[in-house]
């Protein structure tokens, strides 16, 4: 039987979560609950801070992620309500996996209900996932720019010249990009449906944005990590672009067992303790708390969608009744 291109890419993402659980397991071996424990009994208190105010830094750009959309699709919507919508496509996505699919969901039922069109609402979610992508090129040829040393983590004695190639091939990336813009050169096409660049002040804002998510993402798992034996935030930051958009690829839930497993490779001289640690501490201020927030947000939102559902059709009954009633007189 030959596969479809539908079937490849969930094939390649289970077989990759399916390694990521035999390494984790193989990495985890010598681990106690203990020594977890002990990790995250020794985060000092303003780290844990920090590491909260780190998240609200990444949910706020997240948002900005849909405002940067429907500034593009010249729709005005509340920020509120963006920010509401934001914040639980994002909280749903990265625990149930499949981020664009599950995050499209979403976005369709919350924003159809403020008249945008089907087509609008693909436009937004393909905007904002390339807004990401973006953010993270942009952001691994500065790191690696900056850090040139950490293509030594993924690649023994790598030659002096890669790390400034790799770096200046990302960078070229987004400077095209950001030409391609400027000069307006015609819309991306694919199949029936295509994207237009969009204009440069959006693209600005696309820079800053997309760049600042990843950083208060990654800063939540360098706050979580022991002073002694941190690598650096460079460091930490190259090797969460890395893992979180293995992640993603792979459609693993909450990207369990990638990410752990990636940065237990990439950081051997931490205790590995230290590093369970603070993503678990990533995973409750970037994953579980947004979690069950968002599940109340859901609810509240369908139960306005209800109430006004069932305001209209009691209105409707109403103006229907007189109606009735004066036919029913006409015809005696």
């Amino acid at each position: 039987m030959r596969l479809s291109k539908e079937h490849i890419w969930p094939i390649i993402g289970l077989l990759a979560v399916l390694f990521s659980a035999w390494l984790l397991v193989h990495q985890l071996r010598n681990i106690s609950i203990d020594d977890i424990l002990l990790s995250l009994d020794a985060i000092p208190l303003h780290r844990w801070i920090l590491a909260a105010l780190a998240t609200g830094v990444a949910y706020f750009a997240l948002a900005g992620y849909d405002r940067i959309a429907l500034l593009h699709l010249e729709r005005d919507i509340s920020w509120p309500y963006v920010a509401a919508t934001s914040f639980t496509t994002y909280a749903l996505a990265h625990n149930i996996g499949a981020s664009v699919a599950s995050g499209a969901v979403v976005r369709y039922r919350a924003y159809t209900a403020k008249g945008l069109t089907g087509t609008e609402v693909g436009i937004l979610v393909g905007l904002c996932s390339f807004t990401f992508a973006l953010g993270t090129i942009l952001l691994g040829g500065i790191v690696i720019l900056l850090q040139p040393d950490i293509l030594q983590l993924a690649f023994d004695e790598p030659a002096p010249w890669l790390p400034y190639a790799v770096s200046a091939s990302l960078l070229s990336l987004v400077a095209l990009y950001v030409l391609a813009s400027r000069l307006g050169l015609p819309a991306i096409r694919f199949k029936r449906f295509q994207l237009h660049y969009p204009a440069m002040p959006i693209v600005k804002k696309q820079l800053i944005i997309g760049p600042l998510e990843l950083l208060g993402a990654a800063a939540i798992i360098y706050f979580a990590l022991p002073a002694e034996s941190n690598p650096g935030f460079l460091i930490v930051l190259g090797v969460f672009l890395a893992s979180f958009s293995a992640a993603l690829i792979s459609h693993a839930p909450g990207g369990l067992g990638v990410l752990e497993s990636l940065f237990l490779f990439a950081l051997p001289e931490v205790n590995p303790a230290d590093i369970i640690a603070a993503l678990l501490v990533f995973r409750l201020f970037y994953l579980i708390i947004p979690f069950a927030i968002s599940l109340i947000i859901i609810v509240l939102f369908e139960r306005k969608q209800l109430l006004q559902y069932l305001s209209l059709k009691r209105f409707q009954k109403r103006n229907n009744e007189p109606q009735h009633k004066e036919n029913n007189t006409h015809c005696e």
